[in-house]
């Protein structure tokens, strides 16, 4: 399977598929020739329940083009709606890939879409745009969905913000800003120099309010992950870009990348989308291509360069969970930042479990929790907002 088709599927998955990809998909599943490498994708990047091991193709391949005639009929009648884009993505392979149930039930035994209805007795919600603006004087901004908020070149619309280009050549007058995301939340932010970067839960990011002209654009990543696609330096008389972390500095020529550094993690991960960026370390430098990611240890200082698959590490920021095979107790890192949760393992056992799936972000802690226990835990309680897993 070609990387287009790949990122086509993600693409869907992520509400963000358009008219031409939905042809090109539907083309291309409809080619027999393709089938096999269809299955083989399915199996390999989705979760499937075990018990799963015989399915209908046949049965499943019509019920797939069929929902992307259905999608690509409700698009060619709302065409004109530019929302339509993010809306597209509701089936082929949208809640089939996202959750077991749907994926079993709807694609490979044709029967009518359905989730398990799950009362919550709880106070867990799935997370949300949210952050904490704390401006240059101090003074700290609550920033949610449905709040604006404006002041001088700063504007927020609840769920993202943006500084306006302002021009600046005095050092004395740069001010620093942190944008703040709690667990539980993300945010989007729009700097001043046109760089757009995205926070994951748990982050905190330092930025001047403007940059200086003719001065490298210096940002830090405090904690947590992010993801920078840079305004390049062409646009800014030759500046360049550098993300500052902990022990490394990340030098950029316009480019997309993804930064994790967590507080409560001992590695350091960068991982290069498109461009090119150069990783300082302990005074060494290391170059990136696109699909490498170099991974610190902070604990013995050492740096490896790997191949990787892009589209799993920056997922998070495209609305899903991608599991390929990590250990329960890294995923549940993940899931408790998302969810604003506290984790116990009542079986150590548990946390070197494998677990491999695609999930939606949008899915409420029960769905993540009953995929998980149909194939990975035993059996799960909730009390108040700490998960025990069995």
């Amino acid at each position: 399977m070609n990387s287009k088709i790949e990122k086509s599927i993600i693409k869907f998955l992520a509400k963000e598929a358009n008219l031409a990809e939905l042809r090109e998909l539907e083309l291309w599943i409809n080619n027999p020739k393709n089938e096999d490498l269809f299955y083989e994708f399915i199996k390999t990047n989705v979760f499937i329940n075990k018990i799963m091991s015989k399915y209908d193709k046949k049965r499943a391949k019509e019920n797939i083009v069929r929902r992307i005639k259905q999608e690509r009929s409700f698009f060619n009648k709302k065409a004109k709606s530019n929302s339509l884009i993010k809306y597209v993505a509701a089936a082929i392979l949208v809640g089939v890939l996202a959750t077991s149930y749907i994926f079993k039930d709807n694609l490979f035994n044709g029967q009518q879409e359905s989730m398990p209805v799950i009362t919550a007795n709880h106070n867990i919600k799935v997370g949300t745009d949210k952050a904490t603006l704390t401006l240059g004087d101090g003074t700290t901004v609550t920033l949610e969905k449905g709040k604006m908020f404006q002041s001088n070149n700063i504007r927020s619309t609840g769920d993202q913000l943006v500084y306006n280009k302002v021009s600046n050549n005095k050092k004395e007058d740069i001010k620093y800003n942190y944008l703040t995301i709690p667990r539980g939340g993300q945010y989007f932010v729009k700097l001043s120099d046109g760089t757009q970067v995205w926070l994951n839960s748990q982050s905190q990011l330092k930025f001047p309010e403007v940059f200086i002209e003719g001065e490298p654009r210096k940002v830090e990543l405090v904690y947590g992950e992010a993801y920078f696609d840079v305004s390049p330096s062409t646009e800014h008389k030759g500046d360049n870009f550098l993300v500052l972390n902990q022990n490394q500095e990340i030098e950029v020529l316009g480019t997309e990348f993804n930064i994790k550094a967590y507080k409560d993690e001992t590695n350091i991960y960068t991982t290069l989308v498109e461009g090119k960026v150069v990783v300082n370390f302990n005074g060494m430098k290391q170059n990136l291509t696109p699909s490498q990611q170099s991974n610190i240890n902070t604990i013995n200082n050492n740096i490896s360069i790997y191949n990787v698959d892009v589209e799993s590490v920056v997922s998070w920021k495209n609305g899903l969970f991608t599991f390929k095979g990590k250990a329960l107790k890294d995923i549940m890192k993940v899931i408790s930042r998302w969810y604003d949760v506290d984790i116990i393992f009542l079986d150590k056992n548990l946390e070197s479990l494998k677990f491999k799936g695609v999930l939606s972000k949008s899915q409420t802690i029960e769905e993540i929790l009953s995929i998980m226990k149909s194939s990975t835990i035993s059996d799960y309680e909730i009390k108040n907002k700490t998960i025990i897993l069995k």
